[in-house]
This record gives structure tokens, C-alpha cells and sequence, in this order.
């Protein structure tokens, strides 16, 4: 196991905290909506990003828990983070700005390619690949299979 710097576990812990927290806020919220009748509605969905929320927090909690007894004082350099957390405002600020024009597959792949790219993911094509991939599938499922609306932009995705 790689020895960690001690502010990046804690920081982890509090992260993985915080996405208990709002698992907890999901998933009682998720019990309040309405049955629509049919077989998968929005509380289904809802149920299932709770409980994924509260899987990948606890995951995180108990592996900085691990972590934290080797853990060394001090922090990494990271060189250019201000850059990347500005470019990543950027990306987020183009996909708010794009989506009613380009829809939301592409605007939703576009900020994914560039979010991973800019947290150093290793082959720019297969980023690219995964971004539409996830993108379509979200799509399809919140738009065709929920019935819920989203923009879908010049070319009907």
C-alpha cells in the first residue's frame, strides 16, 4: 500500500462523511415521491443512487481508516492544480452554457472527456469512448426508460 500524504485520508473521510450524509438525505427523500404505477419510476432510481452514494462513502470512511495509521505529515506538490481546478470551472461553466444548444449526451460526454483529462486519465480515446457510453446510457435510462425530459439539442440525443 502506497504511503499517503495525511491530509489527502482525512480529506477522503470527510468526503466519504459528506456522501453518507446525502445518502441518507436521498434515500428519505427517495421514500417520500409518489408510485407512479409503473414498473420503474423515479423512486426507484432515486433508491438506487442512495444506496450507491452510502456504499462509495462508507467504502471511502473505512479505506481512509486503513490508511490514515501510515499516512506521513507534510503535502505533495501538485504542479498547476489552480490551473486544472480553473479549467475544471470552465468545463462546468461551457456544459452549463452548451446544454439547451448541444443536448445532453454531447454535453454531458464533453464534460466528462474533460474532467477526466484534467484528473490525468492515461488514453484520451478510450475517455472519449466512455464519456458517450455513460452519457447515452443516462440518457436512455432517465429520458426514454423514466420518461423523465432532457434536453435533447439538434439531433434528438
Amino acid at each position: 500500500m502506497p504511503t499517503q500524504d495525511r491530509r489527502t485520508v482525512l480529506a477522503s473521510a470527510a468526503f466519504g462523511a459528506l456522501m453518507l450524509l446525502a445518502a441518507v438525505v436521498v434515500l428519505v427523500d427517495a421514500m417520500r415521491l409518489p408510485s407512479t404505477g409503473s414498473a420503474v419510476g423515479p423512486a426507484a432510481v432515486s433508491l438506487l443512487v442512495g444506496v450507491l452514494l452510502g456504499v462509495v462513502g462508507a467504502g471511502l470512511m473505512v479505506q481512509s481508516r486503513m490508511r490514515l495509521p501510515h499516512a506521513v505529515s507534510g503535502s505533495p506538490w501538485q504542479p498547476r492544480a489552480g490551473l486544472r481546478v480553473l479549467a475544471q470551472v470552465g468545463a462546468l461553466v461551457a456544459f452549463a452554457l452548451l446544454l439547451p444548444w448541444l443536448g445532453y449526451v454531447v454535453s454531458t460526454a464533453g464534460l466528462f472527456v474533460a474532467t477526466a483529462l484534467l484528473l490525468g486519465a492515461p488514453r484520451a480515446p478510450q475517455v472519449v469512448a466512455y464519456g458517450w457510453a455513460l452519457a447515452a446510457a443516462a440518457f436512455l435510462v432517465f429520458d426514454r426508460l423514466i420518461g423523465l425530459s432532457l434536453p435533447s439539442g439538434p439531433w434528438g440525443f
